[in-house]
């Protein structure tokens, strides 16, 4: 599915721990939120027909490329929703309506003095990548179809398979289903350019309030090994989304099972 007309953003801080294994706390130290375990923001990564280097698309299927300068790079293992956006007259949004949803990878860069998260993000073409299928969502709330699912990952180096970030639920997320829908409505029309943070509601105008938002909506916690080795050259990363009363965790296709597998060049 190509994604060239959707406004892609990201979600900040969705998991626990996320943030501090990925060193990025200090960045959001003046970000206030309105409770513990709210994420700190939302950040673009493509903004369709823009001019600035966040109008490359920059989403893969089966290779990640790193920078071409020395990157500390790390996976981003994700959900991501596709939402139809319902705007109101004045072009405030007004609803987030879930289709369908695949896995993610949001890879990052650990850049020292980025003043900005799209900074970290979006580096050229096949700097993200996204699954191999697509599972229609029948509701965003429980009782619906991702209730059941898992969200894991893994970095292949050398012939050995190291698990990257932890198993966890859908349902582990901080804020998943209405709670994150309200959420990011509300960010969407009043989050301001502060800190390491953008004006969304500028970028939706910029992109001519575009039908559709593709949101990676969180990465999980890592594993050792996740936190504390980047991606090389000649890597393969594995972001697999299973149902845990369906599948198997392992690379074989299936009806349920979502693959977004990556040669890292």
């Amino acid at each position: 599915m190509q994604l060239q007309d959707v406004i892609c953003l990201g979600v900040a801080g969705n998991f626990t721990h996320h943030l501090e294994q990925a060193g990025e706390l200090e960045d959001f130290k003046d970000v206030v939120t309105q409770s513990p375990d709210a994420p700190k923001g939302i950040f673009p990564f493509f903004l369709p027909k823009s001019e600035s280097f966040l109008g490359l698309y920059s989403i893969g299927t089966d290779k990640l490329e790193l920078p071409n300068y020395e990157a500390n790079a790390q996976v981003e293992p994700e959900i991501a929703v596709l939402f139809d956006i319902v705007y109101d007259e004045s072009h405030k949004v007004l609803d987030l309506v879930a289709q369908k949803f695949t896995t993610f990878n949001d890879c990052t860069i650990r850049k020292d003095g980025a003043k900005k998260i799209s900074e970290k993000k979006s580096w050229g073409a096949n700097s993200k990548g996204i699954g191999n299928k697509w599972i229609d969502i029948d509701t965003f709330e429980e009782g619906g179809v991702m209730d059941n699912y898992h969200l894991c990952s893994f970095v292949e180096r050398k012939g050995v398979l190291y698990p990257y970030g932890v198993d966890a639920p859908l349902l582990g997320y901080s804020y998943f289903y209405i709670r994150l829908k309200m959420w990011l409505i509300e960010k969407m029309n009043h989050q301001k350019d502060f800190g390491p943070l953008e004006d969304i509601a500028m970028h939706l105008k910029d992109c001519n309030y575009p039908e559709q938002t593709l949101i990676s909506i969180g990465a999980t916690a890592y594993t050792e090994f996740g936190e504390n080795n980047y991606l090389q050259s000649g890597d393969d990363i594995y972001v697999m989304a299973y149902d845990v009363c369906r599948d198997s965790i392992d690379f074989k296709d299936s009806e349920t099972k979502i693959l977004l597998h990556q040669k890292v060049q």
